[in-house]
């Protein structure tokens, strides 16, 4: 099982690091002669060249790969790159920068199959969007790190707040969401939480009791 990784910068270079460990050939794609170097001293088979292109995706193996990730810190090159891979029957999986507006997230959102953003959970949503989605395949990516999912009750002191709204400061981060009974996607800033809504989030261990509190209420 093969992957591609579009930029070796901070994330992608974490995220072809999770996947070699874990027995996944990566090959990683960039333009940078510094990332070139520090993928190719990793040990990573590196093709040099802009990750948009598609000749150049072409030659890192996308017509044998099972996903692609692009995590430049291009949304642009990034989007171009997962074009590229859907056309080749890969998954597709961008990063896309903190400050995008709704409009563009939800055009991305509908082309990809995935839209990750690094300030919520960076290298950790690359690899479990990449493998598909599935939580069970996350391990702890960074000491001190946890995962976890939890369902919100009726009295839940997060109800009706948007996510951009729950204060969760540096304990934890919302990864994902999904209504009773529907798959959890990563969501919206301006999504709002439901009873019976389920989130899934990562938080530092220290801190897990106090998340707990934040979103579920003192009981």
């Amino acid at each position: 099982m093969s992957f591609v990784v579009v930029g070796y910068g901070r994330v992608g270079a974490r995220t072809a690091q999770i996947l070699e460990t874990d027995g996944y050939n990566v090959v990683v794609v960039d333009n940078d002669p510094d990332k070139i170097t520090h993928a190719d001293n990793a040990g990573f088979d590196v093709i040099e060249g802009d990750g948009s292109n598609a000749s150049v995706l072409k030659q890192a193996g996308i017509d044998e790969a099972v996903a692609l990730g692009g995590l430049t810190d291009d949304p642009t090159v990034n989007f171009a790159a997962c074009l590229t891979g859907k056309q080749h029957g890969c998954r597709v999986v961008m990063r896309i920068s903190e400050d995008i507006n709704s409009n563009v997230y939800e055009q991305y959102e509908s082309d990809v199959d995935d839209v990750i953003d690094p300030e919520r959970l960076g290298a950790a949503g690359a690899k479990t969007a990449l493998l598909g989605g599935n939580f069970n395949v996350l391990d702890e990516l960074t000491e001190g790190l946890s995962l976890t999912s939890l369902s919100v009750p009726v009295d839940a002191p997060i109800i009706d707040q948007t996510v951009n709204e729950i204060e969760l400061g540096d304990h934890g981060r919302i990864y994902a969401h999904g209504r009773a009974n529907e798959p959890m996607t990563i969501p919206l800033p301006a999504t709002i939480i439901k009873s019976g809504d389920r989130l899934a989030l990562v938080v530092e261990q220290n801190n897990l009791i106090e998340v707990r509190q934040t979103l579920m209420g003192d009981n």
